[in-house]
């Protein structure tokens, strides 16, 4: 048997960057390794003593699909403080972390040939998601000399009666933008006036340096859809625990999905988010500092190698750094840094061609003494 057994659409995948950077990179011995936005740091110990305490106390078996009772109301209770925004049970589903929302989102919304606008630079995932809910993704360029927002007529321009909705993601990975409040009302207005959703990424909400963070559906209730998750805020990536929050309707569609697919999300991780929501005042403030620092001593050591430049990071854990005046594009740059340093970033390409391949992404989950020597290796290139 061979590859023509397999679905038509698979039988000649597209071209993955990041695969083949990875390839690559397992054959660096002693690689520094800054590209994937999966923190260095522990989950808490309080953290993990709960759900241990829980786990043995019984909480091992499925709870209801959209997630237990506590947690569902733990989320909810979250938000009214945190945000003085207001959830019923209903719209809250625990997830697999928050791709997986997105995931029964998207399978929820689109017809085949409805559009979804993505803003470029993007997460890589979203295009593919869109694709495989029979989805046309519709791409919408943000520039560093606009701070990465969002152009508001750029965007007016790429809404058709096609369009279903647009992913936004703020702060945002890779870029380190955090859109501001005007450009937050802006696309509301436009998604209530044209009839579409927001399907709004909030992962590192709490990773809003300088700015209160303020959520999308602060602006558009009706047709706002919120995903986050534990992963970033309290380093709780392998736990895959998320959620998202969405109009009834929605919810309990994505149900009928989601049944078929996890079941639910898993028990001693709902644990784990609720005892982490609830202490989020201690817990959180922590992890954020340590990123506010490291981000901000990779852009002292950026600003002292010529070659390089970086837009202030205003969010998220990455900076987004441009390599425009090396002459060179994404992926021959990160090639040929990993080849003579054995520094592992991400080409910017990875996020969108139009307007990434400019640039490179540096996760910031290392120690500062990790991001040093890496800095000091590459700062001694010849270019």
């Amino acid at each position: 048997m061979d590859i023509s057994n397999i679905a038509k659409r698979h039988q000649h995948p597209a071209e993955n960057i990041l695969m083949d950077i990875a390839t690559l990179a397992k054959q660096v011995p002693n690689l520094l390794d800054l590209s994937i936005g999966d923190p260095d740091l522990i989950t808490d110990e309080t953290i993990i003593n709960a759900a241990f305490t829980d786990a043995k106390n019984g909480h091992t078996k499925y709870t209801a699909s959209g997630g237990s009772q506590e947690f569902i109301e733990t989320v909810v209770a979250f938000y009214e403080k945190q945000y003085g925004l207001s959830f019923e049970p209903t719209q809250v589903r625990a997830t697999v972390g928050a791709l997986h929302g997105m995931y029964l989102t998207l399978q929820v919304l689109l017809d085949a040939g409805d559009e979804v606008i993505i803003h470029e630079p993007y997460f890589s995932p979203y295009k593919d998601q869109v694709i495989f809910a029979g989805g046309q993704p519709v791409f919408i360029p943000t520039y560093e000399e606009d701070g990465f927002q969002i152009n508001i007529d750029v965007l007016k321009a790429a809404i058709t009666d096609k369009t279903k909705a647009i992913i936004i993601n703020s702060p945002n990975n890779p870029t380190g933008a955090v859109f501001s409040p005007e450009t937050f009302k802006a696309i509301a207005e436009l998604a209530i006036k044209h009839d579409f959703y927001i399907l709004s990424d909030e992962v590192y909400e709490t990773f809003c340096f300088y700015d209160d963070f303020v959520p999308m559906a602060t602006f558009a209730p009706e047709n706002t859809i919120t995903f986050s998750s534990f992963s970033k805020a309290f380093a709780m990536t392998g736990w895959r625990i998320g959620y998202m929050i969405a109009p009834a309707y929605i919810n309990e569609a994505a149900k009928l999905i989601n049944e078929s697919i996890t079941y639910s999300a898993p028990s001693p991780s709902q644990q784990a988010g609720i005892y982490a929501l609830n202490h989020a005042e201690q817990l959180v403030p922590k992890v954020v500092s340590v990123f506010k620092e490291r981000l901000e001593y990779i852009e002292q050591r950026v600003a002292q190698i010529p070659f390089l430049s970086l837009h202030p990071v205003k969010g998220s854990m990455y900076a987004f750094i441009n390599i425009s005046k090396t002459g060179l594009t994404s992926v021959p740059f990160v090639e040929k840094v990993l080849k003579e340093t054995n520094v592992l970033m991400i080409p910017g390409k990875a996020f969108g061609e139009t307007t990434g391949d400019e640039y490179v992404r540096l996760a910031a989950t290392q120690d500062i003494s990790v991001l040093k020597e890496a800095f000091d290796r590459i700062e001694k290139m010849s270019i």
